[in-house]
């Protein structure tokens, strides 16, 4: 059976680590579904990659532990299995309209919790937080109204209470 993966990798921030990871998952021909990678501790020179992933649980473990066999890796967690854990994406969603598909636009941002961020006469930047599902529901809505672009960050992830993930 299938199922979907969140994993956090802590990883030394140094150049090419981020190709090495993608190169692994390539190179075995495992799907990566989103991607996010920033620095996390300049002081350690730490960096945290969220990758989200779909397998069987036996390829999801293979993929975890060559993850943690990579030399700069830290620590890698399935946040999907260790317990409860919050998953958020960003989004910019560009609507491009006139009249009564401008109100609507703005109707449905309202519902959403969607922030304009750029407005002109006839087109909406949007910016939203949440869950994919949520912003997949809300650029379903829009496209009838305009939607002409969308820039998305992909997934981000963190354990709930007191479990963290460290070096």
């Amino acid at each position: 059976m299938t199922r979907t993966a969140t994993i956090a990798v802590l990883v030394e921030n140094e150049a090419g680590i981020l190709a090495r990871v993608v190169g692994l998952f390539s190179g075995r021909g495992y799907n990566i579904e989103s991607l996010t990678v920033a620095a996390v501790d300049e002081e350690k020179r730490l960096s945290r990659i969220t990758v989200v992933t779909t397998g069987t649980d036996m390829v999801i473990e293979q993929i975890k532990a060559q993850l943690d066999r990579l030399v700069p890796v830290h620590r890698v967690s399935d946040l999907s299995q260790e317990g409860p854990h919050l998953v958020r994406e960003l989004a910019l969603i560009k609507v491009i309209g006139k009249g009564d598909h401008r109100v609507e636009a703005l109707r449905l941002a309202d519902a959403f919790r969607a922030r304009v961020v750029d407005a002109t006469t006839e087109s909406f930047v949007f910016e939203m937080t949440g869950a994919g599902e949520k912003i997949d529901a809300f650029c379903t809505l829009m496209r009838p109204l305009g939607l002409a672009e969308i820039s998305r960050t992909g997934a981000v992830a963190i354990a709930r209470g007191t479990s963290h993930i460290a070096a």
